[in-house]
């Protein structure tokens, strides 16, 4: 591949939609539930302040990984606390696979930073017509390590835990991005509480859900052999103090049934906003979803996304995803006052071009 060609994958690579958005813009481009936590965390996290003088301790992080032990029905050291989930796809190249496969469509960060490390990587092309279905058979059988979304962004779509398991084999490290696991009611095909699966590291994100996207928060679950190998690189004090303090919190069960009511809710507006992008002429939508976004198909892409973002509506490109084109967009779901404005933008623009 020649070196600008390349650079110009990495950069789309490192495309995110936080990119798209910008101040004045609706915002559909980023899959953060809200725009700041809830008071209630807010009000731990502030509490958290006093303590910022001091380094924190191990009780910090033992505390930490006990509540999500329990959440999870885990033991303390099969829980590893991280500055996000994307910290987990920065750490897998210290278990220095030999060949790494990443299926697309999918968040891009595990296939960037193995690249960077230098580990080859194969990417497992997932197929539209097939509903981007996870197929086990695709996997390169020298691969020792797998990566995948579940529920994949940014197709919203939900594999079967069963299938999943299916990639599981002596050897081989299987991460699976959970990360919009908790926005799915129930999380009915989510792996976090398998012991049993062999060489199975699950990363999960407090970001979306509790909108921390400004503080990082995280963590891997797997067992405790795994976590010690991904983590020896690891520098002391690796999570600060307020990240401790929000995971803590996140995984108490009064936190964990507030996110599976938001998940109901959000499951609702998921399926009105479906059905009303559904309705409009040339609009395609990856059905059946599961995440808390939705994968759109659109004609003439390039014009729609800038006639969106000319009536005030930023919208997720797709064409930065392996796999997608300048025709795909990802928009997040929103509670149906705020949808109405995508909508309304969005059928004015096909209603144009259907008059031409």
């Amino acid at each position: 591949m020649k070196p600008d060609r390349a650079l110009g994958e990495r950069a789309m690579l490192r495309h995110h939609g936080d990119v798209d958005a910008a101040p004045g813009l609706v915002n559909f481009a980023v899959n953060v539930r809200g725009d700041a936590p809830p008071p209630w965390l807010r009000d731990r996290l502030a509490a958290a302040l006093a303590r910022l003088g001091g380094y924190p301790s191990a009780e910090d992080d033992l505390g930490a990984r006990q509540a999500v032990a329990r959440r999870h029905g885990r033991s303390a050291d099969e829980v590893l606390v991280l500055n996000g989930a994307e910290e987990g796809f920065a750490l897998l190249a210290a278990l220095r696979p030999k060949l790494a496969a990443v299926c697309h469509p999918s968040f891009t960060e595990p296939d960037l930073l193995l690249a960077d490390a230098g580990v080859p990587v194969s990417r497992v092309m997932l197929r539209a017509e097939e509903g981007y279905r996870l197929r086990p058979e695709l996997i390169p059988a020298d691969a020792d390590l797998v990566v995948l979304g579940n529920p994949t962004n940014p197709t919203s779509v939900l594999h079967a835990a069963e299938t999943v398991r299916l990639l599981a084999r002596p050897g081989r490290v299987l991460v699976v991005d959970e990360a919009f696991a908790d926005a799915v009611p129930g999380e009915p095909e989510s792996l976090a509480g398998d012991r049993a699966t062999p060489g199975l590291l699950v990363l999960r994100s407090l970001t979306k859900t509790w909108a921390l996207a400004g503080l990082r928060a995280g963590y891997a679950l797997g067992a405790a052999g795994l976590l010690g190998r991904l983590a020896a690189g690891r520098p002391h004090w690796p999570v600060g103090t307020l990240t401790l303090e929000a995971v803590r919190a996140c995984c108490e069960p009064f936190a964990v049934a507030e996110a599976r009511a938001a998940a109901e809710v959000t499951a609702d507006h998921r399926h009105t906003l479906a059905t009303e992008l559904a309705s409009l002429p040339g609009v395609r939508v990856c059905l059946p979803a599961h995440g808390p976004f939705l994968l759109l198909e659109i004609s003439d892409g390039h014009r729609v996304r800038a006639g969106l973002r000319a009536a005030g509506v930023a919208v997720r490109r797709g064409d930065t995803f392996p796999g997608l084109t300048p025709n795909h967009f990802r928009v997040a779901v929103r509670p149906p006052q705020q949808a109405a404005v995508l909508i309304e933008a969005l059928r004015a623009i096909v209603d144009k071009e259907a008059i031409a």
